[in-house]
């Protein structure tokens, strides 16, 4: 990942006093979904501008279940313990909607990522995130 797009996506400034702690797996998710995104989107813009169908599709190659669940079995043994427990918060979080044309599986370990990516986001671990994406992606 080149120097331009880790600037744009660096938060250096986390939660006050581990406030990070307190939110459920499924609301860390609800944000490390949205900076899984953005990273992506950023990732693919930053190949060079392009009509808007094409930058979603490059984009759904990375912001799909299958895909996620694929990342993190790239990186899971980069992870540290407190990592893993988040990671794991979130693929046996009990969520409300089932998933559609997609492995309950990897649907768990989607959800377990981007709360991982939630986790450390609050905390303002950017640098950690597109590190462990970074692995992910190689």
């Amino acid at each position: 990942m080149d120097a331009m797009i880790k600037a744009l996506l660096l938060n250096k400034k986390g939660m006050e006093d581990g406030k990070e702690k307190q939110f459920s797996p499924l609301g860390l998710a609800y944000i490390g979904d949205a900076v899984y995104e953005i990273i992506v989107r950023t990732m693919v813009l930053s190949k060079g501008n392009a009509p808007v169908n094409k930058l979603h599709k490059q984009s759904k190659e990375y912001v799909n279940a299958k895909a996620q669940a694929e990342l993190y079995h790239q990186i899971a043994a980069y992870l540290t313990e407190e990592e893993q427990a988040i990671f794991r918060r979130g693929r046996n979080a009990k969520s409300f909607t089932t998933p559609k044309n997609m492995e309950i599986g990897d649907y768990r370990h989607a959800t377990g990522l981007e709360a991982l990516f939630g986790y450390l986001y609050l905390k303002g671990q950017m640098e950690r995130i597109l590190y462990l994406f970074e692995m992910g992606i190689k």
